[in-house]
Order: C-alpha cells, then sequence, then structure tokens
C-alpha cells in the first residue's frame, strides 16, 4: 500500500540530523518499492540527475510526475541500499542543507548529493539528488588497495616480460584479436576514456590522423594556451602536478597527452585515418576500414565511440568570391600563427575565443589585424572566471580548504541545467559589476557585449551553444585601445585583394581566417556513416533552452552526449578538459557493463528533435 513520507521537519534539527533523518525515510520507502512514498520526498519543483546508477543513461528527471515513472520502471531492478553522508552535511543558506552520500544497487557502487530544504508544511524534501555510478561490482579497476603485484614472485608458466607482453598485445590487436570498443579521435576525450577502458581491462583502441598523441595541441596557432585553469582540467588518475602552470601552453599540453597515453598504456594507433564505418544490425557490431598509416585494416568492434572533439569539425561560411581572392583563406582550426604574416592585413572572420588569441598574437608581432564581429560577444575576464565564478571548487583556495577534484565535479554535477543559470546569473552580475570600467571601454570601442540570453553568462553559454565568448586574457584591452581594429558586419564577398561587408565595408586583405567556429559532431557521423546515420542520431550537443542557437524542446542534459544514442553502439564523447575527465567514467562503465553482458536497461533514452 502506497504511503506518504513519514515527516521529517526541518526545526530544531542540525544539518546532519536533518539529511540523515531524510535519508533513512528515503532509503524506507526505496527498499518497500514505495514509488509513490519515495516520490514524496521530493518537493514539487525538483530535480533527481542521473548518471548511469539507475537509467543507465546521463538522465534528469524532473518533478513528481517524471520522478515516479522514472522510479516505476527502475526501481526493482536497481535495488538501492546503504544510503549514508559521507561527510558532514552543511547549511547552505536559506533553509538548505547539503551532503555528499554513498550508496549502493544491485550491480554497483555509487556516490552522490541531496539538498533539502522545508516545503509549505515544514516537512524537509529534496529539491536536488544527484545519484552517480562510480564502479561495477566484481568489476572494480585494479588500483590502490587492490593494484596488481606487476612482479612474479614465484614460478610462472608465462616467462615473457612486461614489455614483451605489451608488445605482443599491440601486434595482435585489429589482427588476431578484435577491440571491443573502438575510439575514433586521440585527443583529451578519447585519451581520458582509453585510460578508463585500459583500467577497466576493455579491449579497445584508440585511433587519430595525427602523427603523434597531443598533435591536437601542438600543431594550432602557436600562442594558443588553455583558458581554463590547471584546477579545472586534471586527467583522470594522473593530475598535473603541482607545478603545472595555471593556465598551460598547447604544446606543453600536447607532451602531456602523449606522456599521459603512454604512462596510462592507452592502446593507441596514430597515422590512422577512418575511412567509413557501417554497423550490422544482424551481427550486432561495426565493420571499421582503416589506414594506418599506408596500411588498410578492417576492424569489426561491438561499440563505436566518436571521440572528435565538439569543436572537431570546421564551419567555414560559402561566400561569393572565395574563388577569386589571390590571398590566403583558411579556418582558425588551421591557423598557423603570425611569423609568415609580417607586413600582410589579416582579416580575422568573428569574435570569440579564437578570433581573439589569433589577433592578440598578430597585432603582437607587427600585423596589421582586423576584427569582423557578426554578433554580440560574451565577455569575461580571466582573473574575474577564476575568483569568482570557479575559485570555490576549481582553485588553490579551494585545495587548500579541502576541496578534491572529485567533490569540485560532483558538486557542480548536482546543480541541474534546468536550475542552474539562476546560480549563474548574481555571479556574472558581480564580475559585470567588478568590471564595469573594462565593459565600458569595450562598449566605447564599438565592440558588442551580451551575457547571454538570461545573463547567465560563460557556463550556460558553453553548455547551450558551445560558442558566443571569450575569456579575456589580453586581447580586449587591444580592441579598447584600437590596437586591434574592430568592424562591426555581415560577411557579403571577397573580390581578389579585399573583404566586402554586407553594408558595402571594404577591408583590404592578403589573409582571410575564418574564425567561424565548429558544426556538430554528428557531421563526423555523417562523414564516416552517411547521413541516415548522422539523421538517426539527430543533433550533438545543446540543452534545448530555446536560446540562441539551441533550440528547444528541453533536453535536461546534453544531446547524445556520453550516453546511448538512436544508432545501437554509437557513442559520442568530447568537451573539454573537465568534461573529458568528468564524464569519460560513466561513459567507460555503460561500456565495461556491456562488454561484461550485464543487463543495461536504458532508461530516458533521448528523442531526436533536430538533425544538425
Amino acid at each position: 500500500m502506497t504511503q506518504t513520507m513519514e515527516p521529517v521537519v526541518s526545526t530544531g534539527r542540525t544539518p546532519q540530523q536533518r539529511v540523515d533523518a531524510w535519508l533513512q525515510e528515503f532509503e524506507a520507502a526505496l527498499a518497500a518499492l514505495d514509488v509513490g512514498r519515495a516520490t514524496s520526498a521530493f518537493l514539487t519543483d525538483s530535480y533527481w540527475r542521473d548518471l548511469t546508477a539507475f537509467t543507465w543513461n546521463i538522465k534528469t528527471v524532473e518533478g513528481h510526475e517524471q520522478i515516479s515513472d522514472m522510479l516505476t520502471a527502475r526501481l526493482a531492478d536497481t535495488r538501492p541500499a546503504g544510503f549514508a553522508t559521507t561527510e558532514d552535511a552543511t547549511d547552505d543558506g536559506d533553509g538548505v542543507a547539503s551532503a555528499f552520500l554513498s550508496f549502493e544497487t544491485a550491480v554497483g557502487r555509487c556516490e552522490g548529493h541531496v539538498r533539502i530544504r522545508p516545503d509549505a508544511d515544514g516537512v524537509d524534501r529534496a529539491w536536488t539528488l544527484l545519484t552517480t555510478m562510480q564502479e561495477l561490482k566484481g568489476y572494480e579497476e585494479s588500483r590502490g588497495p587492490t593494484r596488481v603485484l606487476g612482479a612474479v614472485h614465484g614460478s610462472d608458466p608465462d616467462t615473457r616480460s612486461w614489455a614483451e607482453k605489451k608488445a605482443d598485445e599491440e601486434r595482435e590487436l585489429g589482427r588476431t584479436a578484435q577491440p571491443y570498443v573502438l575510439v575514433i579521435g586521440g585527443g583529451q576525450g578519447g585519451i581520458a576514456l582509453g585510460a578508463r577502458l585500459r583500467q577497466l581491462g576493455v579491449p579497445s583502441v584508440v585511433v587519430d590522423r595525427h602523427d603523434r598523441p597531443g598533435d591536437q595541441w601542438r600543431k594550432r596557432y602557436k600562442s594558443l594556451c588553455l583558458h581554463d585553469p590547471v584546477w579545472y582540467d586534471h586527467l583522470p588518475y594522473l593530475p598535473f602536478p603541482e607545478n603545472w602552470p595555471v593556465f598551460a601552453p598547447k604544446d606543453k599540453i600536447g607532451d602531456w597527452l602523449e606522456f599521459y597515453t603512454k604512462v596510462m598504456e592507452v592502446p593507441y594507433w596514430s597515422k590512422t585515418t577512418c575511412l567509413s564505418a557501417n554497423y550490422d544490425e544482424d551481427q550486432e557490431r561495426w565493420t571499421v576500414e582503416l589506414d594506418r598509416d599506408g596500411e588498410r585494416l578492417t576492424l569489426h568492434p561491438t561499440q563505436l565511440v566518436l571521440a572528435t572533439g565538439m569543436s572537431g569539425k570546421p564551419s567555414i561560411p560559402t561566400v561569393p568570391g572565395q574563388d577569386i581572392f589571390a590571398g590566403e583563406q583558411h579556418h582558425s582550426s588551421r591557423h598557423p600563427g603570425p611569423d609568415a604574416y609580417a607586413g600582410k592585413k589579416v582579416v580575422v572572420i568573428g569574435s570569440n575565443n579564437s578570433a581573439h588569441d589569433i589577433c592578440k598574437a598578430l597585432v603582437d608581432n607587427g600585423v596589421d589585424a582586423t576584427m569582423v564581429q557578426r554578433s554580440s560577444t560574451h565577455i569575461v575576464k580571466s582573473d574575474s572566471l577564476r575568483s569568482i565564478a570557479l575559485g570555490g571548487l576549481y582553485s588553490e583556495e579551494a585545495v587548500a580548504s579541502g576541496m578534491t577534484t572529485k567533490k569540485a565535479d560532483l558538486t557542480f554535477a548536482s546543480l541541474p541545467y534546468r536550475i542552474m543559470h539562476a546560480f549563474q546569473v548574481p555571479v556574472y552580475n558581480q564580475i559585470r559589476e567588478q568590471d564595469k570600467e573594462f565593459y565600458d571601454r569595450l562598449e566605447a570601442a564599438g565592440f558588442r557585449l551580451d551575457f547571454g540570453d538570461d545573463d547567465s553568462g560563460l557556463f550556460m553559454k558553453y553548455l547551450r551553444r558551445g560558442s558566443g565568448y571569450y575569456i579575456d586574457v589580453g586581447a580586449s584591452e587591444l580592441i579598447a585601445n584600437g590596437t586591434i581594429k574592430l568592424v562591426q558586419g555581415q560577411l557579403d564577398h571577397l573580390t581578389e585583394n579585399s573583404v566586402v561587408l554586407a553594408d558595402g565595408t571594404e577591408l583590404e586583405a592578403d589573409v582571410v581566417v575564418y574564425a567561424t567556429g565548429f558544426g556538430s559532431m554528428n557531421g563526423w557521423a555523417a562523414d564516416l556513416m552517411g547521413q541516415d546515420v548522422a539523421d538517426r542520431v539527430g543533433k550533438v550537443w545543446g540543452l534545448g533552452s530555446d536560446t540562441t542557437k539551441d533550440p528547444g524542446p528541453w533536453e535536461g542534459e546534453q544531446r547524445n552526449m556520453w550516453k546511448p544514442t538512436q544508432q545501437p553502439r554509437l557513442w559520442f564523447h568530447g568537451g573539454n578538459l573537465h568534461q573529458s575527465r568528468h564524464y569519460s567514467l560513466y561513459l567507460a562503465l555503460q561500456l565495461k557493463a556491456r562488454y561484461e553482458g550485464l543487463d543495461t536497461p536504458v532508461y530516458g533514452l533521448a528523442e531526436v528533435h533536430h538533425l544538425s
């Protein structure tokens, strides 16, 4: 018989007592398979974000109806138990108490986070709940106290050394032994996932067209540095050393990725181009044709992961006159840096991160550079972003206060996307007020600024559309003082030696750089597998927020990222270093469970609303 939740009144209790009482009642409802009672533990406006633990998906359910539906479908199989806080609960103000959690399911060990607050009747109910799978029972990684011995103490019928075993494995992979997972794309995303799969014992290989791991960074324009600080950017298992720069130069990142690939024993094929991929529905596997440094190979992986990056497929506008322009044209991803352009006039189309970086490097080296701003751009100073937006989770001060990377990631993940903007608006209001003079000078120079459709700033722009912003590391000052020339307008056509805008403005040019962003990741699927597969998957990235470049309806999670798609056994993995680190765990666990033959019923497989 369905009951309502036993009252857990907040008055007179500590945050720990309140959370403990809520957990006790919630677990009792779950153990009794009483969906109604468990649902009543949540506020009417509440959010349960699950990363693989309950749904075998990356899924957020909102409100009583969705929570009830998910529990009806998944509670009996999941069998959650053992809920407990992992450290003292905290008072977050406005009646909200929060805590980190641990619990188990039938197949896994899990962690999470909960925020509770008093409802109108004074009873504590959950506002947000995060549940995450951390490891599969019986298939744990060998690390810490369970790490492998390494040396052979005693007799061993296999007399091969470690190096010989590794050489044999590399020789057999793709020939006498097929990978269960093929990861296409060997940047930070593919490498992080490859390391996870290696530690989980899932036969896999990461392939990339470049000569060496890290070339994706080395081959970008020479002034490129990370705009995110070091505390935000660690890879799984092996954090950056304490003397690592706050903002790492591109070549240093490239060397780290190559080092990481070797140390973590990631099976990695460089100089490898994927020619085609076709899915056999009867055999439930892929046939993938590769060119590995001139050798044609055919692989038959069961699972295929596109880790080609959300910024992997250049978007280049097609305009009249490109065929007659006498100078050089290239996308920002191909920009070599300023050295070749002394004495030339360079027009950069675009006004986001790459455009700013390229223009700054050009003018710093005495090159005449003009930025063409086609639409408004969000600007945030790097120091302000670090101190105000990231400081509580990802900073030296956060580390000193006891914040770990894992806790920071779980805290960030615990904010459902539906309400994340509400937490971001005051952050960027504070930044706007603190840096008012900076913004006034930019606008006086003619630069068009925005803070997002709802003033929620950089993170929401990134999550919704992956573009439209610049983290200022010096270029904005050069725009404000006129060193970088700024022109507003839309690109109309090119002549033999100029760029012409829609209003008739003509810009003399020897070089045109298209800093015009990147297309949806399913463009790679279209290239490799055909447009029908790309359309079956639909648009990749975005939340469905119905804001600029992120059309609705509401998705609740990143479209098609790190989770099952409408194309069986096709996955997408990418994002910045933070996302590559955090979400590679959940993708790897989903793949490991399938490799071991575990039942993985997916709840809430996303529908396709947009094709590109």
